[in-house]
């Protein structure tokens, strides 16, 4: 008797702390979506002007030894040229304009791929991309994966389809310290990414999956191939329809 008194009088001492506790990670959970809504709504509006990565990068060029690097310069949507967009599309996304942030086919295939052993692929959309620069931490945890589906679906949701884009040529890394189209451009032919070539813009995006190991200014052969598939593929494109 005294023992399941004994055993009642523990569990009664535990109730609190376990609803001090779901109390507490209520709060966190509401407060992180509040202002992860809140986030996402205001850069539909305002230019991200810097991402985690580019810290990053600049910690690791100091790191050896080298000066703090990050070029970028922001263009409108519809100042950029056609040329850029479609090619972006044409090399990461082709169903951009369709999907909701997710290509599911792609990632079927990554998947199959990846359990295979063979060479770890992604298949994240150029919306998926978007928001692992602008929100996240670089990384391929299954824990940041899940804040990368998170973020995608708010931007999918409070930002256009234009935007997303727009963001995505303005941040994303194109080389050593270089981010955005407009650097890109400006460091690998002397010219604004408003008047790249249909060339010039393909060459640009064959190098986005290792944009600081792979270059137009060096290009090998298989980045040339890269090119021409992707000049393949803006042909079969046409124009983007926002």
């Amino acid at each position: 008797m005294a023992k399941t008194r004994t055993t009642r009088t523990k569990s009664k001492a535990k109730h609190p702390l376990v609803k001090k506790i779901v109390n507490i990670a209520t709060k966190v959970f509401l407060y992180f979506l509040l202002v992860s809504v809140f986030w996402v709504i205001a850069l539909r509006f305002i230019n991200p002007p810097i991402t985690l990565l580019m810290v990053l990068r600049n910690i690791e060029r100091k790191a050896d030894g080298k000066s703090f690097k990050t070029e970028k310069k922001w263009v409108k949507f519809e100042d950029m040229s056609d040329n850029m967009k479609r090619a972006a599309v044409s090399a990461e996304d082709q169903l951009f304009l369709k999907h909701i942030g997710f290509d599911m086919k792609a990632i079927e295939k990554a998947f199959a791929s990846n359990a295979k052993g063979k060479k770890v692929k992604g298949g994240s959309t150029i919306s998926q991309q978007t928001a692992k620069n602008v929100f996240l931490w670089p990384g391929r945890s299954w824990i940041r994966k899940g804040f990368e589906a998170y973020f995608t679906l708010l931007i999918e949701l409070f930002w256009s389809k234009e935007r997303i884009l727009e963001v995505y040529l303005n941040v994303i890394e194109m080389g050593d310290g270089i981010y955005g189209a407009e650097a890109a451009a400006q460091e690998y032919y002397g010219k604004s990414c408003t008047k790249l070539t249909r060339k010039q813009a393909a060459l640009i995006a064959s190098c986005f999956p290792n944009p600081r190991r792979w270059t137009p200014k060096n290009a090998t052969p298989y980045i040339r191939h890269r090119q021409y598939l992707i000049l393949r593929n803006m042909n079969r494109l046409g124009p983007l329809d926002f």
